[in-house]
C-alpha cells in the first residue's frame, strides 16, 4: 500500500446532519458539532489532503457552521500548497521508519527515536530543580510546571486553572457529570477511562508496576512514584506557610486546607463537609452501608481500600513504616506520622469551639461530636448510637464475641487493638508516656492525661444529678451507681 493510500480525507471524517436531523440537536450540540468538524478541517487542511473546492463550504454552511470568507479559503489554499510542498520535500528527504520491536511504522526518524526511548526507558531530559528525569522535551516542560506554580490551562465555567491541559479536559467533565465508562462486572460509571482501567484491577487484582528496590507492587503508577519517595526521601512540594514539606503534591493541597480551613466537599444527605474527596466518599457508604473491600483470608470487609491493605498487615505481621526517633514500627503511614506526634508535641488540628489541640483529624472530628452530640454511628442489633466508628466497632464484638487481637507471649486475646497494646506493655515494662512536670511515666495515654488533672485540678466529668465533678470517666461512671443503686 503506498503512503497516498493510506492518507485520510475530509470525505472520511465529515458528518452530514438531514435538516429535520440538525433541527432537533440543542445548542450545545450544535455548538460542538462546529467545533468538531472545524478541527477535523484543520487537521485534514495541515497534513495536505484537503481537495480545493468549495462543498466544504457550503457543507459547513449547510449545518449553520461559521463562514469561510472566499478569501479566507483562498488563504488556508495557499498555506496548504505551502504546507503540502513543505511536507513533500521533507517526505522525499527521509523515508518511513519501522521500529524494529513492534513492527511499528513512524513518518520520522525523530518520531522512532522517541518511540525507542520508551523502549529502553532512556531518559536524557533531566530537571535542573529536583533531578528527576524524562523521556521527551515536552514531558519535562510539563513537569517544571509543578515547580513554578504555573497553570496555562483555565475552565472556562469556573476559571478554575491547571497545569495540564488532559487535567482541564478531565475537569471538565465534572460541570457535564457525564459518566460514559462503565465496569462490566459492577456497573460503576466513571467519567474517565483511565479511572476505569484502574478500577478494573480492584476485580482482577492485577498489579503492574513494581518497585525496582524492594520488589512492591502497585496497580496504579502514580502509587509506584509515591512509593520511591520512601526509599529516596524526596519531599519536593512545600507548605509556603509553614514550611513543611511532602512527597506528593495531593498531600501538600490536603495539608493547606488545615491553614485555610477550607472543606469543599459536602454529603448530599446529612450536610457534612470534609476537606478531602476520598473523606467524602468514605463517609458516603456510612449511609449506604458499603463495604466493597474484602480481606481474602477471613473475608472481614472494609468501606475503603487502606483499611482493607492495614488489615492484611495484621495478618501478615507486616509493619513497613519505623519511626526514625526510637525505632518503632507500624503498618500504617497514619500511625507513624500520629505517633511521631508524641516525640513532636505537635497539635496542629484545633476545636474552634473550646481551642483545645489534637494530634490527630480523627480525634478532632470525635471530639466536636462531644459539642454537637452527633451519634452518627448506630449499632444494628440494639441501636446504641456512638459518635465514632471504631466505638461502634468495638460495641458490636460485645454482641459478637469477636476477640481478634491475641498477644504472641501468652495468647491473651482482646476486642480492641488498643488493649492488646496496653497489654503487651505489661510484659515489655514500657512506659512511653511521661509528665512533664514530675516525670512520672504511665503504659497508656489516658493514664498520663488523667495523672496531668492532678497538676491542673481540672475536673471534666460531671455528674449530672449533683453536678459533682471528676478527674476522670472511669470516677464518674463509679459515682453515677451511687444514684443508680447498681451493684459494682
Amino acid at each position: 500500500m503506498t503512503l497516498s493510500q493510506c492518507l485520510v480525507t475530509y470525505e472520511d471524517v465529515k458528518v452530514i446532519f438531514t435538516q429535520e436531523e440538525w433541527a432537533l440537536l440543542n445548542s450545545p450540540e450544535k455548538k460542538l458539532y462546529r467545533n468538531v468538524m472545524w478541527e477535523n478541517f484543520r487537521n485534514i487542511l495541515l497534513i495536505g489532503n484537503l481537495q480545493g473546492d468549495h462543498s466544504i463550504k457550503e457543507q459547513c454552511n449547510h449545518q449553520g457552521s461559521k463562514r469561510i470568507s472566499s478569501s479566507k479559503f483562498s488563504l488556508f489554499s495557499s498555506k496548504r500548497v505551502k504546507i503540502s510542498e513543505a511536507k513533500e520535500q521533507r517526505q522525499n528527504s527521509e523515508e518511513p521508519q519501522e521500529c524494529e520491536v513492534y513492527n511499528k511504522v513512524l513518518t520520522y526518524s525523530s518520531q522512532l527515536k522517541k518511540h525507542k526511548r520508551t523502549l529502553t526507558g532512556k531518559k536524557p531530559y533531566e530537571c535542573k530543580l529536583c533531578s528527576k528525569k524524562f523521556s521527551t522535551s515536552s514531558y519535562l516542560r510539563i513537569h517544571e510546571r509543578t515547580h513554578s506554580g504555573e497553570k496555562p490551562y483555565e475552565c472556562k465555567q469556573c476559571r478554575k486553572t491547571f497545569n495540564f491541559s488532559s487535567r482541564l479536559r478531565k475537569h471538565e467533565i465534572t460541570h457535564s457529570g457525564e459518566k460514559p465508562y462503565e465496569c462490566k462486572q459492577c456497573r460503576k460509571t466513571f467519567s474517565q477511562s483511565s479511572n476505569l482501567r484502574t478500577h478494573e484491577r480492584i476485580h482482577s487484582g492485577e498489579k503492574p508496576y513494581e518497585c525496582s528496590q524492594c520488589g512492591k507492587i502497585f496497580c496504579h503508577y502514580s502509587s509506584l512514584w509515591n512509593h520511591e519517595r520512601i526509599h529516596s526521601g524526596m519531599k519536593p512540594y512545600e507548605c509556603k506557610q509553614c514550611r513543611k514539606t511532602f512527597s506528593q503534591s495531593g498531600s501538600l493541597r490536603k495539608h493547606e486546607r488545615i491553614h485555610s480551613g477550607e472543606k469543599p466537599y459536602v454529603c448530599k444527605q446529612c450536610k457534612e463537609t470534609f476537606s478531602e474527596s476520598s473523606s467524602l466518599r468514605t463517609h458516603e457508604r456510612t449511609h449506604r452501608g458499603e463495604k466493597p473491600y474484602e480481606c481474602k483470608q477471613c473475608r472481614k470487609t472494609f468501606s475503603q481500600s487502606g483499611s482493607l491493605r492495614t488489615h492484611e498487615r495484621s495478618h501478615s505481621g507486616e509493619k513497613p513504616y519505623e519511626c526514625k526517633q526510637c525505632s518503632k514500627a507500624f503498618s500504617c503511614s497514619s500511625y507513624l506520622r500520629s505517633h511521631e506526634r508524641t516525640h513532636s508535641g505537635e497539635k496542629p488540628y484545633e476545636c474552634k469551639q473550646c481551642s483545645k489541640a489534637f494530634s490527630c483529624s480523627s480525634y478532632l472530628r470525635t471530639h466536636e461530636r462531644m459539642h454537637s452530640g452527633e451519634k452518627p454511628y448506630e449499632c444494628k442489633q440494639c441501636s446504641k448510637a456512638f459518635s465514632c466508628s471504631s466505638y461502634l466497632r468495638t460495641h458490636e464484638r460485645m454482641h459478637s464475641g469477636e476477640k481478634p487481637y491475641e498477644c504472641k507471649q501468652c495468647s491473651k486475646a482482646f476486642s480492641q487493638r488498643s488493649s492488646l497494646l496496653t497489654h503487651e506493655r505489661m510484659h515489655s515494662g514500657e512506659k512511653p508516656y511521661e509528665c512533664k512536670q514530675c516525670n512520672k511515666a504511665f503504659s497508656q495515654n489516658c493514664a498520663l492525661r488523667s495523672h496531668e488533672r492532678t497538676h491542673s485540678g481540672e475536673k471534666p466529668y460531671e455528674c449530672k444529678q449533683c453536678s459533682k465533678a471528676f478527674i476522670c470517666s472511669s470516677s464518674l461512671r463509679r459515682h453515677e451507681r451511687t444514684h443508680s443503686g447498681e451493684k459494682f
